[in-house]
């Protein structure tokens, strides 16, 4: 159902391994690698500051702000492209299509009856029980349509020579560079080989493909979950002012006042890192991560698992395990800051498992985890994050629900948010200047 009748056969979670896998991976270290990072540090600043500045400006829609934090990093990091609005018809249409993923296309686990039964997909469209054909048709189109969109776009800018470096722009020109250096290596330039132009041109075919469904697939997963962790990240702080507080006294001791700050400060902050790991804890963006098939058989503490088997790695239970975690359904910070052996240190880390696992592992992890840093650190910089109030002043008790089928983003609710001084105000206006 996911991957053929609904076309997402091709997106990075769902390809199975094999030569398409290996070339997707590929591309991904190249693009997202942890030694790729430090070159999106400028960009990650500067979407940190924007998404500030907007904040300040009207905190009633924050989480809108969020998203379009978000997502707009991801789009310009990937194609290149910009968001200049809230209603940002590429923004629109990817949370459409990660909202339709999540909690129609994959929601229950992503099992359907024509997963069990192959058959079923043949049914005529008229013969009841076909339901699903037609829900699979549409959806399909809509997939296709978040895929195609913003690549379009990319291929514009580039026909016009007004593309900005991106991933997608970085590749698709280094593919042409090495396209032509080949052609004026040939020992007769003024012949045409036509086997060797058909395997260029193919090469090339393959190589826009597998771009085109591995950005997607970058954008897709990144989004959110950022979204998810940055919104357990204001309610932790929320429900907890003296977490902010010790965390506001460590960044004033080792930035100041006169800047905000930056990934060169991050080695002299170890409770803002504590924060950011035990936010990744308490978060679980995905508490079942995605499924994996079992391609072999296999046996697991005595329990027989065949070919076959859809299994998922429970990021939940792992993240809760009081063994690793005492007090785990507690936000303590404090716990990272425990001097460990190594071992431990690398089992109590949330980053292997919230991430997902293997070949399954979220493509965007790095670029998630340095911007999720940033912006962390940048708001208890520079905001109070406090529990909303009514007109009588009367504190309103934020109301968590999930309502989300994969990623464990919670309902909207309210927070309220103010810069913490004059001078932080000023400061943050400096970056528009900068920008």
């Amino acid at each position: 159902m996911v991957c053929d009748l609904c076309g997402c056969k091709n997106m990075v979670a769902f390809t199975p391994y094999g030569d398409q896998s290996r070339r997707q991976r590929r591309l991904m270290h190249r693009a997202l690698g942890p030694q790729s990072i430090p070159n999106y540090h400028p960009l990650i600043e500067s979407e940190t500051h924007s998404f500030i500045r907007r904040l300040l400006v009207d905190s009633s829609k924050w989480i809108a702000h969020t998203r379009r934090y978000a997502g707009g990093l991801t789009l310009y990091v990937m194609y290149g492209y910009e968001p200049a609005q809230m209603n940002d018809p590429h923004l629109t249409l990817a949370e459409e299509c990660v909202d339709l993923l999540a909690n129609k296309i994959t929601g229950g686990g992503g099992l359907w009856p024509v997963d069990i039964i192959p058959a079923l997909k043949r049914l005529p469209l008229w013969a009841p029980g076909s339901g699903f054909l037609h829900k699979a048709k549409v959806w399909k189109a809509k997939m296709e349509e978040f895929v195609d969109q913003p690549y379009d776009y990319l291929k514009s800018t580039i026909k016009a020579g007004t593309a900005v470096p991106s991933f997608c722009s970085t590749l698709l020109m280094e593919e042409e560079r090495e396209r032509e250096a080949e052609k004026a290596m040939d020992i007769d330039a003024t012949k045409v080989d036509p086997a060797k132009e058909a395997e260029r041109k193919k090469a090339a075919e393959l190589l826009e493909f597998d771009l085109k469904w591995t950005a997607n697939s970058m954008y897709s997963a990144s989004m959110d979950t950022t979204i998810t962790a940055t919104m357990h990240f204001v309610l932790a702080m929320m429900q907890h002012p003296h977490v902010v507080a010790k965390a506001q006294a460590e960044i004033d001791r080792v930035v100041g006042h006169g800047r905000l700050p930056t990934f060169s400060d991050r080695k002299d902050l170890p409770y803002i890192e504590a924060i950011m790991s035990e936010t990744l804890r308490w978060a679980s963006p995905v508490p079942l991560g995605l499924p994996h098939r079992v391609m072999e058989d296999d046996v697991y503490n005595g329990m027989f698992i065949p070919k076959g088997t859809l299994i998922f790695g429970n990021n939940w239970a792992m993240t809760r395990d009081e063994r690793i975690y005492p007090n785990a359904a507690d936000f303590i910070p404090e716990r990272f800051l425990e001097e460990v052996d190594e071992a431990t240190s690398k089992r109590r880390d949330p980053r292997n498992y919230v991430f997902g696992f293997g070949r399954r592992k979220c493509p965007g992890s790095h670029l998630i985890e340095s911007s999720l840093w940033l912006l962390m650190v940048t708001m208890l910089a520079t905001l109070e994050m406090e529990k909303a109030t009514d007109d009588f002043g009367k504190v309103i008790e934020p109301k968590v629900d999930f309502n989300n089928s994969v990623f464990r983003i919670p309902d909207a609710f309210d927070c309220d948010f103010r810069p913490r001084s004059e001078q932080v105000l000023s400061v943050v206006r400096q970056t528009e200047s900068s920008a």
